[in-house]
């Protein structure tokens, strides 16, 4: 039992210290984002945000671009998210719960779909949004993202509707509801985990996605947060790179996802353990 204990202890400092690691970039762009140049280029390190100020932020929010990039994510990363949602669904449902020719390969070519890798399509993607007159426009840049979306979001929820028995729908309909009404009050409501978790992947691909954006976004105006942050680098770097206004930069990037994962987090994580265990 004492060996064990000592082990287990010892385990638990390792992974302390992992996450540790793992965590300290996060808090040094942190801690940057409120120190001006001058202390971050010193080569005595400042590990905290004493003496600080707001002035990178401010700078950033000086920045009337900053404003407009917001802007296209969220409205890009908005209907990424609730498009996907809704087709992966039907074609989850369609696949789990109905037997119809062709459904094996359907399944089969979601898995290629996935395999294909992204860089070779951009030539492809380009002229198409060319030629229908989508370039750097936001439904444009909206409709690849979800096209790249679709694909695993299908094969996430296909777990989760396969993990609901159908014997409850159908202990519904003996009740007198109709198919529709049973799968909306009884096979819905279960399915709040996978919605969420399979919500959150695909807000993550459409809001940090950079380079079908750079392929397809080239006016300075419609420009998402990544690109954003690209040209911003781009600019400081012209007159000597200031890593406090960089910092600063990178942490409004991230506050969107911060703030989304403090909503979801608890539905996120019944949704992946269910989703590992289902399907």
């Amino acid at each position: 039992m004492r060996l064990h204990s000592i082990s287990r202890a010892l385990w638990t400092v390792v992974a302390v210290a992992i996450a540790l690691l793992w965590a300290f970039p996060v808090y040094w762009m942190f801690n940057s984002s409120f120190l001006p140049n001058a202390v971050l280029q010193s080569t005595t390190p400042t590990f905290l945000p004493f003496g600080g100020s707001l002035d990178n932020f401010a700078a950033v929010f000086a920045d009337g671009s900053f404003a407009s990039a917001l802007g296209i994510s969220l409205t890009v990363t908005l209907t990424t998210v609730v498009v996907s949602l809704f087709v992966a669904f039907l074609a989850a449902l369609a696949i789990s719960r109905f037997k119809f020719k062709g459904r094996r390969s359907f399944i089969l070519a979601m898995l290629l779909i996935q395999m294909l890798p992204a860089e070779g399509m951009f030539i492809a993607q380009y002229k198409m949004m060319s030629s229908v007159g989508l370039l750097n426009n936001v439904v444009g840049v909206s409709v690849l993202y979800i096209a790249a979306v679709v694909p695993f979001t299908i094969w996430m929820l296909r777990g989760f509707v396969a993990g609901v028995p159908a014997e409850l729908e159908e202990a519904g309909m003996v009740d007198g509801l109709s198919r529709t009404m049973a799968f909306m009050r009884i096979t819905l409501p279960l399915l709040a985990p996978g919605f969420v978790a399979s919500g959150v992947y695909a807000f993550l691909q459409a809001w940090n996605e950079f380079t079908v954006a750079l392929v397809i976004m080239t006016e300075d105006q419609m420009k998402t947060l990544p690109l954003w942050l690209r040209g911003f680098v781009q600019a400081s770097a012209t007159r000597e790179t200031d890593w406090g206004m960089v910092m600063a930069a990178s942490m409004m990037v991230a506050v969107p996802v911060i703030i989304f994962f403090m909503l979801v987090q608890s539905k996120m994580s019944s949704g992946l353990v269910s989703g590992a265990v289902k399907g």
